[in-house]
């Protein structure tokens, strides 16, 4: 576990050049591309920058597509979920969960007037085979050995210096050997999503009461005070003030995300449901406990949903896939009670799991990763309630932490029918592929109708703020030792070494290239 004042820096291993696989989407055999890198380690702060550059993990294989020139161009999409409210078909999904868990009630008919029930990123079959291919064998024990090494020849070069940067370092040295040398699991966290009373709720409601409402309150009050059981329609008191439940059937004001998901059950409903969030790495003591339970569900999802053979979801895809994960536990004082870092979201029907949503905590998001389910509760249409959920959760840790006010949704793919559905969480923005920076779905859409590939900013005198500037001071590890790519680049006689060192800073950008290790062998 990473303390936030001891950080060790990010180590990632980039793969030069640009390969073609097939697209997951469109199905072209080679028409996917995408440059890519191996991340031994990731602070939160690091990877935040990254997917705001247009990357993306899995597992941790950390990945940007060559937007100009891949076949399906994946836009960075997030949605802004302090303003959000939901739309009549998300409330029908949050309405279809209630009914079945009160009544036992399942929907008839299929849900083809819903979107695509998964969040599942289809092009990642493409990044399996890069992946296998690549079969990282690195000795991350070595590199640790190596890395320390390389700080403390640094640390005693700073001792004539300052005392204060030598206990800085030595801090420093510490946080990394026990990054990448020690695989202790962090403390178990358990984090219940349902919000404290009367919190969230406020968020679609007007700033002023009108006095009818206030009239109809008082009427109500005192229908209470004559009925002091709580008997009065719509109403079930639950041991909480009578104002934070209005009646449902005379309140003029539209119902919060939350007053959907969490609406009260009767005593004796037919089903209940609790959402756990473990971390998944480093593994938690409760991740370990239902491991096998979680990986059966994601073999079934991935047998019944994706058509996979049987021999095809095994332990090891599923632990490299959406176990692994190259991002820091951190604890800043600031940040939410469960810490930054990589999550599952387990959905607990009647004390087995039917579903799973793996998402990253990171200083300014919640970024969904994943979502698998047992397919027997495909009728609940769980990839749009889990969305939700998450966008309740991010709206949730909001509130502790004011800066983590968005939720990321992976990519959004106009050219791909059934990956538009994420443009249905509004407010949602863009992140253009030349300038990344954000734009509002609605002024990007009447572009993406006439071409693939487009640059949102419509400011032609607009660059890349965080373009690499200064490759020099970009940070190599190299031979045991950290360099500035200025120092580094003079014992180098391969014109191609040069070339792919500056096609990562350009990608990575400046602020990343000199903070993160660029690990050279």
């Amino acid at each position: 576990m990473a303390s936030w004042n001891a950080l060790s820096p990010s180590i990632v291993e980039y793969f030069e050049g640009e390969d073609f696989y097939r697209c997951g989407y469109c199905k072209n055999e080679s028409g996917s591309r995408s440059n890519g890198m191996w991340a031994h380690s990731l602070t939160v702060q690091d990877y935040q920058d990254l997917i705001d550059r247009g990357w993306r993990r899995s597992g941790k294989y950390v990945y940007k597509p060559v937007m100009n020139q891949t076949c399906c161009p994946q836009y960075t999409i997030r949605c802004r979920p302090l303003q959000f409210q939901p739309s009549k078909s998300h409330k029908k999904v949050l309405k279809k969960m209630l009914k079945f868990l009160a009544k036992g009630e399942i929907s008839k008919g299929n849900c083809g007037d819903e979107p695509m029930d998964s969040t599942v990123e289809d092009a990642v079959a493409g990044d399996f085979a890069l992946i296998n291919k690549l079969d990282i064998k690195c000795d991350l024990k070595t590199l640790s050995d190596d890395l320390k090494e390389s700080l403390e020849n640094e640390e005693m070069k700073k001792e004539k210096n300052s005392k204060k940067e030598e206990s800085n370092e030595s801090i420093h040295s510490q946080a990394i050997e026990e990054k990448l040398g020690s695989g202790e699991p962090s403390h178990s966290i358990k984090v219940h999503t349902v919000p404290k009373p009367g919190k969230g709720a406020d968020l679609s409601k007007p700033p002023c009461r009108k006095a009818k409402e206030i009239r109809k309150e008082r009427k109500r009050l005192k229908l209470m005070q004559q009925n002091p059981a709580g008997e009065h329609e719509g109403f079930q008191a639950q041991g909480q003030p009578p104002s934070l439940f209005p009646p449902k059937a005379k309140s003029n004001q539209p119902k919060s995300l939350e007053d959907l998901i969490f609406e009260s059950l009767p005593e004796n409903a037919s089903h209940k449901l609790e959402v756990r969030v473990v971390r998944s790495s480093p593994p938690s003591s409760q991740f370990k406990a239902t491991f096998q339970e979680s990986y059966q569900v994601y073999k079934r999802y991935q047998m019944v949903i994706h058509k996979d053979p049987p021999d095809k979801p095994t332990v090891s895809q599923f632990t490299r896939f959406l176990c692994s994960s190259p991002l820091e536990a951190e604890y800043p004082p600031n940040g939410p009670e469960c810490g930054y870092g990589s999550f599952h979201q387990q959905y607990w029907l009647d004390g087995k799991i039917i579903a799973v949503g793996v998402i990253d905590i990171l200083p300014y998001c919640v970024s969904s990763v994943y979502l698998y389910y047992d397919p027997d509760y495909s009728f609940l249409s769980l990839g749009v309630y889990s969305a939700l959920r998450e966008i309740a959760f991010t709206r949730q840790l909001q509130e502790k932490t004011s800066q983590l006010c968005y939720y990321y949704m992976g990519f959004y793919i106009h050219s791909c029918p059934k990956m538009k559905y994420k443009g249905q969480y509004r407010p949602s923005d863009l992140l253009c592929p030349e300038t990344y920076v954000w734009i509002p779905i609605e002024q990007c859409l009447p572009s993406l109708e006439n071409s693939k590939y487009c640059r949102f900013n419509q400011d032609p005198e607009a660059v890349d703020e965080g373009r690499s500037k200064e490759p020099d001071r970009l940070q190599v590890f190299h031979k045991k030792a950290i360099m500035p790519y200025g120092v580094y680049k003079k014992s180098q006689k391969d014109p191609s070494e040069e070339a792919a060192v500056l096609q990562y800073a350009s990608l990575v950008g400046q602020a990343c290239a000199e903070r993160m290790l660029l690990f050279r062998s």
